[in-house]
């Protein structure tokens, strides 16, 4: 069952017993009163009619007159100030009864009380009031006087009262249930807003909050909800993008361990298969061992450059530019001349604050760009200008609508060719973030057909 059903019922039910209790209770309370009223009421006329008897019979008066005319007269006293109501008794002898109760008790001694003792009885179907009491007079004889009333309507006016009251609330308890489940689902409408937003976010749609406009709990609970929201959408993205960056990071070792696994791979095969000197053997295992302690430098500084760890490997010094372009002729000089192709170099003489080798893994992406988007006896421009530093090819190039976004990472522009040549599209994904590091910006120059220049534009400070 619903809540708001359940609230719903527990209201109406409560609602039913309290009102319908109070009702009772105020019926017989009514009742009670009506009933006491009534009774004081002819507690007042006994008493009344009590004393002016008193004063009327003359026991000495009667003495003289026959049993008819006393009795004639004891009617006329009766009839004089209660007509059919009263019922005169005389020590156990009834001398005057003109109700149509018969009274089975005159004895009774309730009724020489000199205060008015009262009784009620049902007697064929009507509700009775008897009430008797001493007549106060100077005289030896016991005289007693008894009323009889019937009070039905007393009754009778209360059970319609009763029957009023149950139309009444019955009518009210209709509405009252209507309005509550009304009120009720109306009410708990932001829960089932929550529900529907915490279902939802289950769902994966974790932008989903709780438009709940209300300042009372279930407000205050709407905003609680919001907030766990927001800290589970904050902590999901922050989890994507770890592993976003683990997967970069994978991609990027993997594409930064290729050029000088190639250059390992290709002077440990001379070594291997070809006879030479003891001299041009060392200069061979002394390249292999610095593009070894390279790759250990490099896979530290891949780490802290795409923030999955937090230390001071990434360190700015003064790098001389010729140096430096000389540097990564070397290391490419076995893959160029693989491709029939040939790097040209123009350092102008140039010192800027650079990561060497970071920088070093720069340029060996944009000439390894270069060398796929290339044919054999193309020649490979690596320059260096007063504001930065370009690599220009003269290879495919790339399509207009593509050049916004081969900085992305993975983002291929030729796919197959790609493929083939074993890329994985983190290149220029890389040199974006190195050329940040270094607060730069790539700008590229592309077009199809005709050949492509990637330049990495410096803030002045970084000249030295």
């Amino acid at each position: 069952m619903k809540l708001w059903k359940k609230l719903s019922l527990v209201t109406t039910v409560t609602l039913f017993l309290a009102t319908g209790v109070s009702g009772a209770a105020v019926i017989g309370q009514t009742l009670r009163y009506n009933v006491e009223k009534t009774t004081e009421s002819y507690r007042q006329q006994l008493q009344a009619t009590a004393y002016a008897l008193g004063r009327d019979i003359g026991e000495s008066e009667l003495l003289g007159y026959s049993e008819a005319t006393r009795s004639s007269f004891f009617n006329y006293l009766i009839k004089k100030y209660g007509a059919s109501r009263y019922i005169l008794v005389k020590e156990e002898e009834v001398l005057c009864n003109l109700t149509d109760f018969e009274l089975v008790n005159p004895q009774d001694e309730r009724w020489a009380q000199t205060e008015p003792a009262v009784d009620t009885r049902e007697v064929e179907g009507k509700r009775l009031l008897i009430m008797g009491k001493k007549i106060p007079m100077d005289s030896p004889a016991d005289y007693r006087l008894v009323l009889v009333a019937d009070i039905s309507q007393v009754y009778r006016d209360m059970e319609k009262q009763v029957m009023l009251f149950l139309e009444f609330y019955l009518a009210a308890a209709v509405i009252s249930v209507l309005f509550i489940f009304l009120l009720t689902r109306r009410m708990l409408s932001p829960l089932r807003e929550l529900q529907k937003a915490a279902s939802d976010i289950s769902e994966g749609v974790l932008n989903r909050r709780a438009r709940v406009k209300s300042h009372d709990e279930i407000g205050e609970m709407a905003g609680s909800f919001n907030r766990m929201a927001d800290r589970i959408e904050e902590q999901v993205t922050q989890l994507e993008q770890v592993s976003r960056q683990q997967k970069q990071l994978l991609g990027s070792l993997t594409h930064e361990l290729k050029t000088p696994m190639t250059s390992i791979i290709g002077y440990s095969d001379t070594l291997l298969h070809v006879k030479v000197d003891e001299e041009r053997q060392n200069k061979a295992l002394l390249h292999i061992h610095e593009e070894c302690r390279r790759l250990e430098r490099l896979s530290g500084k891949l780490m802290s450059l795409i923030g999955l760890y937090d230390n001071d490997s990434i360190r700015m010094e003064e790098v001389d530019i010729e140096e430096l372009f000389a540097g990564v002729a070397q290391l490419e000089k076995y893959q160029l001349e693989e491709k029939g192709m040939r790097l040209e170099t123009r350092a102008a003489g140039q010192k800027r604050m650079l990561d060497r080798d970071l920088f070093e893994s720069f340029l060996i992406n944009l000439i390894d760009n270069a060398v796929k988007a290339g044919k054999e006896g193309d020649s490979i421009l690596l320059e260096a200008t007063e504001g930065g530093i370009s690599v220009t090819d003269h290879g495919k190039g790339i399509p207009e609508e593509e050049i916004s976004r081969v900085t992305e990472a993975f983002y291929m522009v030729d796919k197959s060719r790609s493929k083939k040549a074993g890329g994985i599209g983190l290149g220029l994904a890389l040199c974006s973030q190195i050329a940040a590091l270094h607060h730069a910006r790539l700008h590229i120059e592309s077009k199809a057909g005709q050949g492509t220049r990637v330049s990495v534009l410096f803030e002045q400070q970084f000249l030295c």
